[in-house]
C-alpha cells in the first residue's frame, strides 16, 4: 500500500529486454535502503526489488505491466516517481494507492498559474464513473486533487513543491502518464454493479469550475 507522496525521482539508466517483459535499472538514492524483494513503486505502478546496489535499483516488468502501464515505454534518462510502501508506524497522507494501474492517460495541455502550474490529461471513457470533481487519483504515482472534470478530461492543479519534487518538472504535452483510480469509489462501483446497476453507458462529467 502506497500514499501517492513521491519520496524521490529516479532515473532510467537501462530498459533491457528479458523473455516476454523488460529488466529496468534505476539510478536513485533510495537504493541503500532497499533490499531484494522489496516493494517499490515505480511511476505509481508497484515493482519488486531484485536487486539493489551501487545507487541502483533492478526490478522486472512482466508481459501483463507493460501491456496496461507506461514502464515499457521509458527511454533512458527518463525521470520515474519513486515511493516506498506506507509503514504501518507512520503518519498517512494522500489517499490509499495500490500501484495497480487502471488506465494510461495523455498529457494534453500545461499552462503556468503565477508561481503553480495546471495540467489536463485526457482518461479512457471507461474510467468515468471512478473519477469525480474533487475525488483522488494518482497520476504517475502522484496523489493529486481533480480540480475540473470534463469530458474524458480532468485539469489538476500543481503546487510548487510538488512540481518540483516529481517527475512532473519534465512532463511535457502528449506525455503518456499511469492512471490509477480511488481504490474507495471502485469497491462503490463493484458493489452498485452486482447490485444490478449498469455504468457501461453512464457518460463522463459535464465541465466543472
Amino acid at each position: 500500500m502506497f500514499t501517492g507522496l513521491v519520496e524521490a525521482v529516479g532515473e532510467i539508466v537501462e530498459r533491457s529486454a528479458v523473455d516476454g517483459g523488460f529488466r529496468l535499472r534505476i539510478a536513485t538514492a533510495l537504493a541503500r535502503e532497499l533490499t531484494p524483494g522489496d516493494s517499490l513503486a515505480v511511476n505509481g505502478v508497484c515493482l519488486t526489488v531484485i536487486r539493489s546496489q551501487d545507487g541502483e535499483v533492478h526490478a522486472d516488468i512482466g508481459p501483463e505491466t507493460n501491456r496496461v502501464t507506461t514502464l515499457g515505454m521509458l527511454p533512458q534518462g527518463a525521470a520515474v516517481n519513486l515511493e516506498r510502501p506506507l509503514r504501518a508506524d507512520s503518519r498517512f497522507g494522500g489517499h490509499f494507492v495500490q500501484g495497480h494501474v487502471d488506465a494510461i492517460g495523455h498529457v494534453e495541455e500545461i499552462r503556468a498559474d503565477a508561481d503553480f502550474h495546471w495540467i489536463t490529461v485526457s482518461f479512457p471513457r471507461h474510467l468515468a464513473p471512478y473519477v469525480i470533481h474533487k475525488g483522488s487519483i494518482a497520476v504517475d504515482g502522484i496523489s493529486l486533487t481533480i480540480a475540473r472534470l470534463g469530458i474524458e478530461k480532468f485539469d489538476i492543479q500543481i503546487v510548487p513543491f510538488t512540481m518540483g519534487h516529481t517527475n512532473l518538472s519534465r512532463a511535457r504535452v502528449q506525455d503518456v502518464v499511469n492512471l490509477e483510480c480511488d481504490m474507495v469509489g471502485k469497491y462503490v462501483i463493484r458493489a452498485a454493479e452486482l447490485a444490478g446497476l449498469n455504468f457501461s453507458t453512464v457518460p463522463s462529467g459535464e465541465v466543472t469550475h
